[in-house]
């Protein structure tokens, strides 16, 4: 069922069409790949970067996160929230992040957060909240400034940390600063929550509702009062998400999303490998955030 315009329309969904758009795993056969790698370098930076790894920043058991030290006082700080539908993934497998942000001066957090159905997308969120409350806090411990928090996410991290970029953090806790986010980069982020409802294997897992859809939908949100967010995706997705992206910087306005595009060659995996690597341009954006 093609689709011409941005907005998601639900009558009759196509469901198979939805499963082949959403279903990345399917659309990259060798994402396999990727997941070894990954896990395999951030391996190595965790023996190599300074570091406090399963640092709590909750109570819940998977409210942890590992901390990565930069290079010099007074530097930007990174949270990278990771992918995997709220559903697969973990912190470990993406320390090799931390790598690519210490080269560039910068202190680095990744967290990990619960999944479904254990917990539901808006709660998930909230957690992210709680990571990147601990990260304002402790900045200093890491030799980064409180001032010069960015934060980075990947798919279902690109909507956390979208999310992250329209919260109200006042209303969370009186004492953290409107602006205590000051850029955001979303890698093919799911900035509309309302298509997953018609893809049978995730809402079987995420079990969304409409006003979950409508509480915690990017798009759906004010723009953000402060701030700037990068919105990229690969040019070898799907539809649906080349639709996403340009979706945000059409509802929040060029001055918060003064950048939405689809980056050629990259898929839903390797667009997170060109984040790491000096002289993609994910890597020069990511860089500029963080000046």
């Amino acid at each position: 069922m093609a689709r011409s315009t941005d907005i998601y329309r639900t009558d009759l969904p196509d469901t198979q069409w939805l499963e082949r758009m959403y279903n990345n795993r399917m659309r990259v056969p060798d994402h396999g790949d990727y997941f070894v790698r990954w896990a395999a370098e951030s391996a190595l930076a965790r023996r190599s970067l300074p570091c406090e790894l399963d640092v709590a920043y909750g109570s819940g058991p998977k409210e942890t996160l590992d901390a990565f030290a930069a290079p010099r006082a007074g530097a930007p700080l990174v949270v990278f929230v990771h992918g995997g539908y709220w559903k697969a993934l973990d912190k470990s497998q993406h320390s090799f992040i931390a790598s690519a942000m210490h080269r560039l001066g910068a202190a680095t957090v990744v967290p990990n957060y619960a999944f479904c159905p254990q917990l539901t997308v808006p709660q998930i969120t909230l957690q992210m909240v709680h990571a990147t409350a601990w990260a304002w806090r402790h900045a200093k411990r890491l030799n980064a400034d409180p001032r010069r928090i960015v934060v980075m996410g990947h798919s279902a991290g690109g909507h956390a940390v979208a999310m992250l970029m329209a919260c109200a953090w006042p209303v969370v806790d009186a004492a953290l600063p409107g602006n205590l986010v000051k850029a955001g980069l979303g890698l093919s982020g799911l900035y509309d929550l309302e298509p997953l409802m018609d893809v049978p294997s995730l809402q079987e897992v995420l079990r969304l509702t409409a006003d979950q859809v409508q509480d915690a939908s990017p798009a759906r949100l004010p723009a953000p009062r402060h701030g700037r967010f990068v919105a990229l995706v690969g040019g070898d997705e799907s539809g649906e998400y080349l639709r996403l992206n340009r979706l945000l910087q059409q509802r929040w306005g060029r001055e918060r999303v003064p950048l939405a595009q689809a980056l050629p060659g990259l898929n839903h995996f390797s667009i997170v490998d060109a984040l790491a690597t000096p002289g993609q341009r994910v890597h020069r954006l990511a860089r500029e955030l963080l000046r």
